[in-house]
Parts: C-alpha cells; structure tokens; sequence
C-alpha cells in the first residue's frame, strides 16, 4: 500500500491509500477519486514531505528520562473527535446508505456492472480485504453510522 497526499481543485488536500501509484491513476481515471470535503473529481497528486530516517547513531523524539511527555487535554480531544465527526458527516453527504449489500454493489461499480456513486454501508473484515485485494476503492468510517431505518 501507498499513501499521496492529494490535492483538488478547490485547494482541499487530503491522503489517501492506493495499492501501487498505477492503482491511483487508474482509479483516478474511473472517475472513483474525488474530493471528500467539496466532491470535486479535479484530484491531483499534492507535494509531499519525504520521510528522511533519522542518522544511525541518533533516536528520534527519543523520551527524556525525568521528564512527563505531554498528553492532549480532554477538551482539546473532544474538540477533535467533534470535527472528526462533523467532516464524516460531511463526506456521507449524498451518499447512498447501502447496508450489507455494501461489498456486491461496490464491486459491480468497480466492474463497470454500475454507474459509479457515493455509496457506504456494512462490511465484514474479510469482504472488505477482499475487496482491497482486488483494487476496489474502499475505506472505513472513523465512527458508526446508524441506518436510516432505525433513527427516531
């Protein structure tokens, strides 16, 4: 797996996971990336910073012994899983709840069986590794989503 930031035409950068960089053109290509804030399907491979390893003699951020490493204050973690989950929210905007038929209708999108289309649902571990293994392009949810049957 790879990971590129990407960048829309809006300016919105964002990661994502491809398989090889021929798995990001080709799904690129499909039509099947697209902005996850605006939706814009103009995504373009953005700069990113190289990972350079540290020297062999040297620790990186290595714990000073005595000394308490911060830690994030409750607030301020509440505050970032309340935006984590307003941009879920966000990203499931028009998109169609499927449920466990999840696997069937993103492979028959994958197959060119079906238009393409924001889609999320159910998935077992195993269709979704499937799924991956396969080139689909899938993601998880960071929380729950409820079905649309079973909200007040």
């Amino acid at each position: 797996m790879i990971v590129f930031d990407l960048r829309c035409g809006n300016g919105h950068v964002f990661e994502a996971w491809f398989g090889s960089s021929a798995a990001f053109e080709e799904q690129k290509a499909g039509g099947l990336v697209v902005c996850p804030t605006c939706g814009d399907e103009h995504v373009e491979k953005a700069v990113m910073a190289p990972n350079v390893a540290t020297k062999g003699n040297r620790k990186a951020d290595a714990p000073v012994p005595g000394r308490q490493q911060a830690k994030p204050s409750p607030d301020a973690v509440k505050t970032a899983m309340k935006a984590l989950a307003e941009a879920q929210n966000k990203a499931l905007e028009g998109s169609e709840w499927v449920g466990m038929a999840f696997e069937k209708r993103a492979r028959a999108m994958h197959d060119g069986e079906e238009d393409t289309a924001p889609i999320h649902g159910q998935a077992t571990v195993e269709q979704a590794k499937a799924l991956i293994e396969d080139g689909v392009s899938v993601a998880p949810l960071p929380f729950p989503v409820l079905p649309p049957n079973s909200r007040n």
